[in-house]
C-alpha cells in the first residue's frame, strides 16, 4: 500500500463530477508509478472498470477507484461489496475476450481518494486487493 498527499485543484462537491475527478488524478497517480494507460470506464452490460493498465511486468491491472469526502462513517475500501467485485471480474473476463488477451497475469487493485479539506488529499493504492 502507498499512501500519498498531493495539492491539486479541488475536486468538485457533484458526486459525479467527484467520481472523474478521481479517476483523472488516479490515472496520474499510476502512471507516475511506471504503468501504461490502456482503457478506462469500460463498460458492459455487467458491469464497469474505472481503469485498465499495464504493469512494466505486462501485468493487466484493473482498477476500481474510489473518491470520497470523508471516512466518517466507514474506510473507503470497505465500501467495494461482493457485488462490486463480482460485476468487475465479469467485465475483465469481457474485456480480455474482446481484445483477444490471453496468458497475460493479470490483477485487480484499488485506488481510494479521500477528500481532506481543506488539507491536501490523500490517495491510497492497493495492488491485488482482490481476485
Amino acid at each position: 500500500m502507498f499512501a500519498r498527499l498531493f495539492k491539486k485543484k479541488s475536486a468538485p462537491l457533484d458526486r459525479a463530477a467527484r467520481g472523474k475527478w478521481g479517476e483523472k488524478h488516479c490515472l496520474s497517480f499510476l502512471k507516475k508509478k511506471g504503468f501504461k494507460f490502456l482503457d478506462h470506464n469500460f463498460r458492459c452490460r455487467g458491469g464497469e472498470i474505472d481503469l485498465i493498465m499495464a504493469d512494466t511486468d505486462g501485468t493487466i491491472i484493473f482498477v476500481e477507484v474510489k473518491t470520497r469526502e470523508n471516512e466518517d462513517f466507514t474506510d473507503t475500501e470497505d465500501v467495494i461489496t461482493f457485488a462490486k467485485k463480482s460485476r468487475m471480474k465479469k467485465a475483465a473476463r469481457l474485456f480480455l475476450a474482446k481484445h483477444k488477451i490471453e496468458d497475460r497475469p493479470l490483477r485487480f487493485d484499488v485506488v481510494t481518494i479521500v477528500l481532506n479539506r481543506p488539507g491536501p488529499d490523500r490517495i491510497k493504492h492497493y495492488p491485488n486487493a482482490f481476485s
